[in-house]
């Protein structure tokens, strides 16, 4: 008789943790379902990305902007370097800004 109760206490003891993991179990997903929830009101305040489009055209003008900004960017610092006067400077960031649609027609002209 003495084996059958500890066969009982070994099962109860087996239930209690089963018990208590599953509670922790059901606790996790419940904070996980409310972190979730949480993320989900959130994005709805985000605006859904665009997708970009893949056709060469699109991909060409991609680059193109980019050499454009790297060009502008690049003549940018070399004012910053050259000039000590900040007017200038600044002059030639906006000036570089309003240029900026002149500079690429005529770069990228077809």
């Amino acid at each position: 008789m003495a084996q059958t109760g500890a066969r009982a206490k070994a099962r109860a003891e087996r239930e209690r943790l089963a018990a208590a993991a599953a509670e922790e179990r059901a606790a996790r997903q419940a904070k996980e379902a409310a972190r979730r929830a949480r993320k989900a009101r959130l994005a709805e305040w985000i605006p859904a990305r665009r997708s970009r489009p893949a056709s060469p055209l699109a991909e060409r003008r991609r680059r193109n902007v980019r050499i454009l900004i790297v060009v502008l960017l690049l003549l940018n610092a070399l004012v910053y370097l050259v000039t000590e006067d900040v007017g200038t400077v600044v002059f030639s960031a906006i000036a570089s800004v309003l240029v900026a649609p002149v500079v690429y027609t005529m770069l990228f002209r077809r």
